[in-house]
């Protein structure tokens, strides 16, 4: 499960958390940030800046919970700032109040961190090694195995507070004990996973779970009776939280003085880095160095609301009320036995790909650096320099359009572009119709330059009323035909709102040309019309007329054929009458040709016409 949660729908790409991570393991991809878990020393500080909450802590208070309802026995390791974080009258409250909530037992991280203190001095008096840097912050830790591997040599080889308080636990309940550790870095959850550390730690929680858990259980912690630590009281290893704890508890005893390390200590991310180069350059030797990645120390670390503690008084405090004494010697050679806090730190640096200078000067050119002037190095992209995000963008880390200088330029050279491009007349309005930007076709329309146009309002030009309408409203109007009698031009206006810009947006097309020739082809057809009318009306007299003679010569021809048909009728009659007598003897005739026939076939055969055959 990764430790810091992210949630991209969230993200607007403002590129803030890249400008606050030291060690760009921010990776900016499709316009979304993405942590680089392998390039993340988890300092938190993208979780405090994100002005959206694109990024969370993914908590294990579920996980502690369920630990403690299984019913195994779970020991809690408090860190030594819940003397500045939690609220309470007595911190025998605080133990009172996690043991309600049902772990076994409540230890102190001062307890692990007396026996660091411990091996801290058992270096400064071999003062074998050249440089010592104290290796309680598991950020800066990540920061110099993976960044400045260089420094490894000089990394006191020792555990933390918070595994050596486990080793000491795990020594006295056992290895099936479970440990939870409760503190204010996040930093801690990666370390309590490093595989050097064998599952010492089983959890890690924050202040903030505590707070939402004792809310959930109804626990007023200052109302709580005190229940008091039965181990070794850490005493001035309380202090590790705070700026310069460290040291105060290395130097608070007789052991740790009349060595010849110089000793002090550096907080914050770009403090840690600045030293981290100053000693690869050998400015410095023979220092015993306290480091640590939280400006401030511990109290003011990315789990912990900071809204209303301060830091400042938390040290303050702190330092006024623990007692500046080491713990016994005795006490520490006993409970040491058996246990070894040495830890071996060793070279994982990343290895990303190098561009070539010619790489380099080609995605320069593309976000038109130029010259060695075009490069503002502005850090708006998250990146020191121009050549730094180049390089960030060769490695997939980073992309073109990050810069805001490019970008801006590029959509202004866009805008222009469109304005003194587009065919049409572009007018801006704000809310007083008073003219916002103005292209370069509006001279040609309204006989009014750019200049002279964003000094006026639009009722200057012609008559505001649907612009008013479009704004009052927020209706837009589309394809409405105007004509402007003073300009000579008929136009087609297109009229929106802009909301985000409360503004009212108007293109103008010159639509004069098509109108005039719209108008000519009209008058043709009409022309056309009336010529097809004349001969329509023409061919109409002619049918009249064809109709009219035809008319006459039908009677006529009526007249003649009636007297005709008459006539054969009166024919056909007599000559009728005459065929009938005729008709009759030719069928008397034959009567007796028909007998002969058949008398003379009883005698012989005849020929076809009835004589007979010889």
């Amino acid at each position: 499960m990764s430790i810091i949660d992210f949630k991209s729908t969230k993200c607007k790409h403002c590129y803030k958390c890249v400008r606050n991570c030291e060690v760009k393991a921010i990776q900016i991809k499709n316009e979304v940030a993405e942590i680089m878990e392998d390039h993340c020393v988890l300092c938190g500080k993208c979780l405090q800046v994100c002005p959206q909450e694109a990024k969370t802590l993914n908590s294990e208070l579920d996980d502690v919970k369920n630990m403690v309802r299984s019913g195994k026995k779970v020991i809690v390791s408090m860190a030594p700032s819940y003397m500045g974080i939690l609220k309470y009258r007595t911190i025998g409250q605080v133990k009172t109040a996690l043991l309600k909530l049902g772990f076994a037992d409540v230890r102190e991280t001062g307890e692990g961190a007396a026996f660091v203190t411990s091996e801290y001095e058992k270096l400064i008096r071999e003062g074998s090694m050249k440089n010592i840097i104290t290796t309680c912050c598991p950020s800066v830790n990540d920061l110099i195995e993976m960044y400045y591997p260089e420094l490894v040599q000089f990394m006191a080889p020792v555990v933390s507070p918070m595994i050596a308080s486990g080793l000491l636990i795990k020594k006295e309940y056992g290895s099936d004990v479970k440990v939870v550790f409760l503190g204010p870095c996040i930093a801690k959850k990666k370390e309590a996973r490093d595989e050097r550390n064998c599952g010492v730690i089983d959890a890690v929680i924050n202040f903030d779970d505590i707070r939402k858990w004792t809310e959930e259980e109804k626990i007023d912690i200052e109302t709580l009776p005190d229940t008091p630590y039965d181990r070794f009281d850490p005493k001035v290893n309380r202090l590790y939280p705070v700026t310069n704890g460290i040291i105060n508890s290395v130097v608070s005893t007789e052991r740790g003085k009349g060595d010849s390390y110089r000793k002090f200590y550096v907080h914050g991310e770009k403090n840690c880095i600045d030293f981290c180069k100053s000693l690869i350059r050998g400015d410095m030797e023979h220092c015993f160095v306290e480091l640590n990645m939280c400006s401030g120390g511990c109290i003011k670390g990315p789990a912990v609301n900071t809204e209303n503690i301060s830091r400042f008084k938390v040290k303050l405090d702190m330092e006024e009320t623990v007692t500046r004494e080491p713990v016994p010697e005795e006490i520490i050679a006993k409970a040491s036995e058996g246990i070894s806090f040495k830890k071996i730190f060793t070279d994982r640096s990343l290895h990303d790909p190098q561009p070539t200078e010619e790489q380099i000067e080609e995605l320069l050119r593309l976000t038109d650096k130029l010259t060695p002037e075009d490069q503002l190095n502005c850090g708006a992209c998250g990146y020191p320099t121009c050549r730094d995000k180049a390089i960030a963008v060769f490695q997939h880390k980073a992309e073109l359009d990050m810069c805001i200088p490019y970008m801006h330029s590029k959509a202004e050279s866009l805008s222009n572009l469109v304005m003194d491009t587009s065919p049409n007349a572009v007018i801006l309005l704000d809310k007083e119709m008073k003219i916002m930007e103005y292209s370069a076709v509006g001279e040609k329309y309204f006989g009014k330059t750019r200049a002279e146009a964003l000094k006026m309002y639009l009722f200057e030009l012609f008559d505001p009323a649907d612009c008013e309408y479009v704004y009052q409203t927020h209706s837009n109007i589309h394809g409405k035909k105007v004509d402007y009698p003073d300009y000579r031009i008929t136009t087609l206006q297109n009229i929106v709102y802009i909301p985000r810009e409360d503004a009212v947006l108007m293109s103008i097309m010159d639509i004069t040309q098509q109108e005039h020739a719209a108008k000519k082809d009209y008058e043709k057809k009409l022309e056309t019309a009336e010529l097809a009318q004349k001969v329509i009306s023409k061919q109409m007299k002619v049918a009249q007329e064809i109709a009219g003679l035809l008319g006459e010569t039908t009677a006529e021809t009526k007249t003649t054929l009636t007297r005709l048909t008459k006539l054969m009728i009166d024919e056909g009659a007599a000559a009728s009458k005459d065929d009938k007598t005729l008709l009759w003897g030719n069928a008397n005739k034959v009567k007796v040709d028909k007998t002969y026939n058949r008398d003379t076939s009883l005698t012989g055969e005849t020929d076809g016409y009835g004589s007979k055959k010889s």
